[in-house]
């Protein structure tokens, strides 16, 4: 019997959270497809250089918040009915924050898609920042809070489950799934302060004509209080299977429960204040708080060491139980024939490759050198368009089936996928950095300029532009092979009662080994929230002094 057969309440919820993701990252996916053609000037026949903005707010929007937020729900109503061993405790509340992001979606797209309409009103080609002076229909934000309110309400779904769990545990320890699940809700509630208090409190009346003028500053600040936690929001899922499940695919056991416990909690608590590293080049902020950013993003290197260690300590285990021997060796002996293990194991090796161009990102002085220029979107194609979407879509191929009580097709299919994924985002990124550090800008259809000609340190310009070109369409095949092999599977996989060995073995180092007040989740909640009231409440303070709704106002006096 599969999770199907145990929690079918849940196992539907989370189908349906798959659905939207798996829709979202084949629109989202093709939009990219577009803008690498288009930017390189490879092939602009799809749309004009004045449509491309919205195709690159649609690539963004639907990537990094839409499919990520709802696949993130469903891997954790999957994690949670599991590790606690109970269904959603009402479902009428499951279907509701479902629907009220799914009708945020809806809403935030058709502004997105209005944008490619002749004459339309109804536009939002405002990129995924989508902060001040560009300005989107307010059906574009009303839509993302809707998405924002649905997601808080599926961290109380879990909490509530959590919860009854207690009365009836009252001295277990948290299952490790429910764990990382409730920590990634905790810091997903910091960080989206910030977010709410921009689309709410500025954006929506701003849109809506209610106010002519924002302090630029002010949201700009408030979008990035958001913007770089969200990283983590997207990156701790990620964790939370090369922890959960990687260990068990590779043959083997997750080596430590408490180094787990850990890392989850020093990224609540350190993955908000690191937002002003994105604004080391705005004057109205001080250095002492960009320094502060700077050195909390510095530690948060720490945790992904320490999961770099567990994680390959897991593997080696898995590798040794299989017959792998000598130092390296054993690396042999892991499945490479699995595609869920390969993709989770090339996701983690690009995820170390994005880490050291990350660093580049956050320190205050090299920044510079790099800042708006398509280093950038290098770097986070690597993390967050790798690590983290390689890693879901290859956890898929073993969620699906427990979900659908439908085994695998195309196995074959499969197992390319994530070797093609791998070698289109090694290209595009490659020559997306050396582009960067040659300063060409990021954001921009036409990042060609008459009477310039920029300068790589290495290759040629017309290079890197056919390396990004032919990596993007390689990342778009490796898309429709898995968008084939999930669809395929999930119509007309051979029905069965055990499509897939879904056993999570305990870690090699429990929870007995594990200190009780990593459990306290009010302390580090509490703890969170004092970290980023010190980085963030005098700078926001100083902001409002001259009037939200009134930029470059003289001070109010106190």
């Amino acid at each position: 019997m599969t999770f199907l057969h145990h929690y079918p309440k849940a196992a539907k919820v989370a189908k349906a959270n798959f659905i939207v993701a798996f829709i979202a990252l084949a629109i989202g996916g093709f939009f990219g497809f577009v803008q690498a053609l288009h930017r390189t000037d490879v092939f602009r026949g799809f749309f004009n250089s004045g449509e491309y903005y919205s195709i690159l707010t649609g690539h963004g929007v639907l990537l990094a918040l839409i499919f990520t937020t709802f696949f993130i729900a469903g891997l954790f109503v999957w994690g949670v009915a599991r590790s606690l061993d109970r269904e959603p405790e009402s479902m009428a509340f499951s279907w509701a924050w479902f629907w009220l992001m799914t009708i945020g979606l809806v809403m935030a797209a058709v502004t997105i898609i209005g944008g490619l309409v002749p004459g339309s009103s109804i536009r939002a080609a405002v990129l995924y920042t989508f902060y001040p002076p560009l300005q989107a229909h307010p059906a574009f934000y009303i839509g993302l809070a809707l998405v924002l309110v649905g997601s808080w309400m599926a961290g109380l779904d879990w909490f509530w489950s959590y919860k009854e769990w207690r009365k009836d545990n009252p001295n277990e320890r948290i299952p490790i799934l429910t764990f990382m699940a409730l920590f990634t809700m905790m810091m997903w509630y910091v960080c989206t302060i910030g977010l709410a208090l921009e689309v709410v409190g500025l954006l929506i009346p701003w849109s809506l004509g209610w106010v002519t003028e924002i302090e630029p500053l002010l949201p700009r600040t408030l979008f990035w209080f958001f913007g770089h936690a969200v990283v983590y929001f997207w990156l701790l899922p990620a964790y939370y299977v090369w922890y959960a499940i990687l260990p068990k695919l590779s043959g083997g056991r997750l080596f430590s429960d408490s180094m787990t416990r850990i890392v989850f909690i020093i990224f609540l608590l350190l993955s908000t204040p690191v937002g002003y590293h994105h604004q080391y080049a705005d004057a109205g902020i001080s250095v002492g708080f960009k320094f502060y950013a700077m050195a909390t993003t510095m530690l948060l290197l720490l945790p992904s060491l320490m999961t770099l260690f567990t994680v390959v300590a897991s593997m080696e285990h898995g590798a040794r139980q299989r017959g792998g021997k000598g130092y390296l060796k054993w690396i042999g002996k892991l499945p490479w024939d699995s595609p869920a293990f390969v993709g989770c194991a090339l996701a983690g090796i690009m995820f170390a490759a994005g880490g050291f161009s990350g660093m580049i990102n956050a320190g205050m002085n090299i920044n510079l050198l790099i800042h708006n220029t398509i280093w950038v979107p290098g770097h986070f194609h690597l993390t967050v368009g790798t690590a983290v979407a390689l890693t879901f879509m290859a956890i898929s191929y073993w969620l699906i089936p427990q979900l659908t009580g439908r085994e695998l097709k195309f196995k074959k299919l499969a197992l390319v996928q994530p070797y093609a994924w791998f070698l289109g985002m090694t290209l595009m990124s490659n020559a997306m950095h050396r582009a960067g550090l040659a300063g060409v800008p990021r954001r921009t259809a036409e990042p060609q300029y008459s009477g310039f000609e920029f300068e790589p340190i290495f290759g040629t310009m017309a290079e890197m532009d056919w390396q990004i070109a032919i990596g993007g369409t390689i990342l778009t095949i490796s898309l429709t092979l898995f968008l084939w092999v999930i669809t395929a599977s999930w119509l007309g996989g051979a029905k069965s009662d055990k499509p897939v060995d879904d056993y999570i073995p305990e870690p090699l180092s429990g929870v007995e080994h594990t200190p009780a007040v990593l459990d306290n989740m009010k302390l580090w909640f509490a703890l969170a929230l004092i970290i980023v009231l010190l980085a963030y409440s005098f700078p926001l303070w100083e902001m409002v002094q001259d009037g939200i709704f009134e930029p470059g106002a003289l001070p109010r006096p106190s």
